[in-house]
């Protein structure tokens, strides 16, 4: 037993998880070089080629992803990260030795030397980038995948913007149309039920890029609200392009809302809670429903165009 060492009673169930995510599947990828898919189909990624092994020596062997400071050692010189550290228990997953607070900074002043490829490179991102500098960039790549953009429920799928729309047409039996204008229908016979609303999300082609038109009721505050939005599938920058309305109404009355779209980088949930969209309270929605006012029946129509 090495000085100072004691060897744990309490280890982790599991060192090697099934993969979780998008990032832990592709750091796996990288150690393995072998091909690996998600499950709707990303492509193909090759793992990169180490540096005379140093690569694999900075993948921690708890969560196979590459080791940022501080990278820990137990006193055999077994590495793990940051966070895994705290998963085991302060324990040591190869010899069991309590890890204590040893850092192992000859590693991590190895790192400093590298540079490596994109984790992204097979979805067209082809930089090189310093060891630390990786990292950052990964978060916030123009080619990294998106999440899916179906809020109906939670859906853990990612991928580029051909494979989310084949994803919400086949998984999620989302509706599909071609054209720049719209004419959306939502109807629910209890309009007093929020709890049990239905999320509807229809998917636009138009100028050949796709465009999410959400619709919903939530609790905005005490009172319940209906809300209708549109998000760009795309960066937020090629967002800012287009530019559309939304038009509910009845009676001689009617409400237009006029933005530019949100990228699905954001999620549904930001989109909706910041309320950049049209917002119609219950009253309102109820009134031009017309009848007992008990069913809901509102038409919202809409026009896509892109800026010059």
């Amino acid at each position: 037993m090495a000085p100072g060492g004691g060897v744990c009673k309490e280890v982790v169930e599991s060192y090697y998880p099934k993969f979780a995510n998008y990032d832990t599947m592709m750091a796996k990828m990288e150690k393995t070089g072998t091909p690996v898919k998600t499950s709707v189909g990303l492509g193909e990624k090759h793992g990169m080629p180490s540096t005379n092994g140093v690569h694999e020596l900075l993948e921690c062997p708890v969560c196979t992803n590459l080791m940022y400071p501080p990278i820990h050692q137990c006193p055999n010189g077994h590495t793990l990260c940051a966070n895994c550290k705290i998963r085991v228990h302060n324990c040591c997953p190869t010899c069991h030795l309590e890890l204590g607070n040893i850092r192992c900074l000859a590693l991590e002043k190895v790192a400093e030397s590298l540079e490596l490829p994109c984790r992204y490179q097979s979805l067209g991102c082809h930089d090189i980038f310093p060891y630390y500098s990786k990292l950052k960039h990964e978060q916030h790549c123009r080619s990294r995948p998106y999440n899916c953009p179906y809020a109906g429920s939670e859906c853990s799928v990612m991928g580029d913007i051909l494979t989310l729309v084949a994803h919400l047409k086949d998984d999620h039996q989302v509706d599909m149309h071609d054209g720049c204008t719209f004419n959306h229908r939502y109807v629910k016979s209890n309009a007093h039920e929020v709890e049990n609303a239905t999320w509807m999300l229809t998917v636009f082609n138009c100028f050949g890029r796709q465009f999410c038109l959400h619709f919903e009721v939530f609790q905005l505050g005490m009172a319940p609200v209906y809300m209708a939005f549109l998000r760009f599938m795309g960066e937020d920058c090629e967002a800012k392009k287009f530019s559309y309305t939304l038009e509910v109404g009845a009676s001689g009355r009617k409400l237009i809302w006029q933005g530019i779209p949100r990228s699905i980088r954001d999620s549904h949930r930001k989109v909706r809670d910041s309320q950049d969209g049209l917002i119609i309270p219950r009253n309102l929605a109820l009134f031009f429903s017309g009848g007992d006012r008990q069913e809901l029946k509102l038409r919202v129509t809409g026009r896509i165009w892109k800026e010059q």
